[in-house]
């Protein structure tokens, strides 16, 4: 995050001195800084929680890893930056892990829950950043996914509301919905962007804010640019030709969608209280409840795909052989030696440009983490002379590096 905004503020630099025929001065620089971190956009999903509970790339202790999120939303409310989402709470590992729908809402918006929490005590207002925080989910083949959006922002706007006295624009909850890439098989893949359309279509009834559509072959490796614009064109038939799309919300009021949504929501809450029982979201997590959720769920699914009590058109029911196999035709996407050599070069160039620089920016960054002082705020000057992989290992040394409890 901090190479990305440095990036982009270099890039304004180098865009005013080719304008003006000079280098800015040091007040121009400042405005120029202040200036591009106001009006940049875009999303950070450093959530830890989900990282623990569903996608297991965790580098550094937990409580350390709070302290930094928590270090990123002061900056941003320090530096007034208010088009970048600090969080995307995500539950769409969570639910690619195995989760059904109810355990993937339920875990997402306590793990969201307990983000406030963490802020809260370290001073923040909640009308400062509970609106920059925003949410990822799956959409998947389940009826229960056609609720999830309206669910969550019942219960998101309720609690804001009534609890954290939050104002409008904190209650509403916003979310990005990407296709169910765990419903999409090798087998007979030309029938994943059926899967693909259907579950695009209830996100958008749902009224997701974004929406990623999968491509068929990303079941097997990266897409090819043929199943990529596949998978566009689902979004632009559905928004440009599909007429019940061009209607907001047309499924509300339907007795199937409000029934659904009663008992989601109940089932969501009688999970919440299951967490609280053990602690809360952290203290759950030092007893491994959610992974075994997770984990027992989806035994559950894999189990009823290959006895074939859960039918899966093409892999387990209606498998036509007479249909020519196009995975033995599909190429699998790696990256080459020559690309792989050129970034282990450029590494090295980096590293021989800032060798001078690089040690000392490194004792100060672990002095700041030492002090308890604003992490980020000091990566904005680390970055500029020590790689990605000079940083992680100096908050090693003051951190702590991840081990998941036993």
């Amino acid at each position: 995050l901090a190479q990305f905004f440095n990036t982009a503020i270099t890039q304004q630099i180098e865009q005013f001195t080719t304008e003006h025929k000079r280098k800015p001065s040091n007040t121009e620089c400042h405005h120029i800084k202040q200036y591009t971190l106001q009006t940049l956009r875009g999303t950070v999903q450093a959530d830890i929680l989900k990282e623990d509970q569903g996608q297991n790339t965790c580098l550094f202790a937990t409580a350390f890893s709070l302290k930094m999120m928590g270090d990123i939303q002061q900056y941003f409310i320090e530096q007034k930056i208010q088009h970048f989402y600090s969080i995307s709470i995500s539950g769409y590992h969570i639910a690619e892990a195995g989760a059904n729908p109810i355990t993937q809402l339920a875990f997402t918006l306590a793990n969201g829950f307990t983000y406030l929490e963490a802020f809260l005590a370290r001073g923040m207002q909640i009308n400062d950043f509970a609106h920059r925080l925003s949410f990822f989910f799956s959409s998947g083949m389940d009826p229960e996914y056609t609720v999830l959006g309206r669910v969550a922002r019942r219960i998101w706007a309720v609690a804001l509301r009534e609890y954290y006295q939050g104002d409008e624009r904190c209650q509403k909850l916003k979310y990005h919905i990407q296709t169910s890439g765990r419903s999409l098989h090798a087998q007979a893949m030309d029938y994943n962007e059926i899967r693909t359309t259907l579950q695009a279509l209830i996100a958008i009834y749902d009224n997701c804010n974004s929406l990623h559509t999968n491509a068929k072959d990303e079941a097997l490796t990266t897409p090819s640019e043929q199943s990529v614009s596949n998978a566009l064109a689902i979004q632009m038939i559905i928004n440009k030709e599909w007429g019940l799309a061009k209607n907001e919300n047309p499924i509300q009021g339907a007795f199937i969608i409000n029934q659904l949504t009663d008992l989601v929501e109940a089932a969501v809450l009688n999970e919440f209280d299951r967490l609280c029982l053990r602690g809360g979201v952290l203290g759950a997590m030092e007893t491994g409840y959610q992974r075994s959720m997770i984990q027992e769920q989806s035994m559950r699914y894999e189990t009823a795909k290959h006895d074939g009590s859960l039918a899966i058109i093409g892999v387990n029911i209606a498998q036509s052989l007479s249909v020519e196999s196009s995975v033995e035709k599909l190429e699998i996407a790696r990256s080459s030696t020559q690309e792989k050599q050129n970034q282990i070069l450029r590494l090295k160039k980096f590293k021989q440009k800032h060798q001078q620089h690089a040690n000392t920016a490194l004792e100060k960054l672990k002095q700041v983490a030492v002090n308890n002082e604003n992490i980020f705020a000091e990566l904005m000057e680390t970055v500029q002379v020590c790689s990605l992989g000079q940083i992680t290992q100096a908050l090693f040394e003051v951190g702590g590096q991840y081990r998941r409890n036993m």
